[in-house]
């Protein structure tokens, strides 16, 4: 499983999902993994791991209700 460290300073989940899957949309899986619910990067105090999705998981138009 692939790892990213992030902070406040990556904004948000969505900014993580397009850097490192090359899809804002996917904010959503990297949240779900990582058992969060706000793609707000704000309240961190300090960098944290984050696990991203497997990349040949990234697929679908990016919404999960809307997705195959």
């Amino acid at each position: 499983m692939k790892t990213v460290m992030v902070s406040a300073a990556d904004i948000s989940l969505f900014h993580v999902a397009q850097a490192q899957l090359g899809d804002a949309t996917q904010w959503w899986r990297v949240a779900q993994l990582n058992g969060l619910s706000d793609p707000d990067l704000g309240w961190l105090s300090g960098p944290v791991m984050l696990a991203l999705p497997a990349t040949q998981a990234v697929t679908g138009v990016g919404l999960p209700e809307l997705s195959a």
